[in-house]
């Protein structure tokens, strides 16, 4: 059973997390690794994890060319034990190809949870937990489907999404199921 941190630490843990944050907007990749001594991002709803350094970085490139001007928007910061936990939205605009799902141009929000882990000061692990069909209908929700070449695209964007969202052939960056 672990102790409760003390004040000194949970400061330490908070600074951490809200300079990671803020690395994250300006995608400044380097800052944003140097605060974990080993990188590792899991994606639960998606099933995948992100193990180490390239990996990582690879997954900020993916979502970056996805969604260029992604940032966030705190809702709340809570402390456990063991970790920090974010409530946030992302924001972004579909703006290049998310695997192999196409650009639609349309905005999203979606409201996630983050558990950025910790031993002691040292942050382990971002888990991330939101709802993947939120943002696909904001992703693909604003298309005029009065138009017989959305119904086109509709169908090949959609034939993409378990790729695209999924561990298996996921884009090259050594993205791994959970378990």
């Amino acid at each position: 059973m672990t102790s409760e941190p003390t004040a000194e630490l949970r400061a330490i843990r908070e600074r951490t997390v809200l300079d990671h944050f803020a690395d994250e907007v300006r995608q400044d990749w380097d800052a944003t690794l140097s605060t974990f001594p080993h990188p590792r991002y899991e994606l639960i709803p998606m099933g995948v994890v992100h193990d180490g350094g390239p990996a990582v970085r690879a997954y900020y490139h993916h979502t970056r060319v996805a969604f260029p001007d992604q940032h966030h928007e705190m809702i709340q910061l809570r402390h456990s034990d063991d970790a920090v936990i974010c409530e946030f939205y992302l924001i972004g605009t579909h703006t290049g190809p998310y695997g192999t799902i196409p650009p639609t141009g349309n905005p999203f929000k979606v409201r996630m949870t983050a558990f950025f882990v910790f031993d002691g000061p040292t942050l382990t692990c971002e888990r991330i937990y939101f709802d993947q069909l939120t943002m696909l209908r904001q992703l693909f929700g604003a298309l005029n489907f009065r138009r017989p070449a959305t119904w086109l695209y509709l169908i090949k964007a959609l034939r993409a999404v378990p790729a695209s969202l999924g561990a298996r052939g996921r884009r090259g960056d050594e993205a791994r199921p959970i378990g």
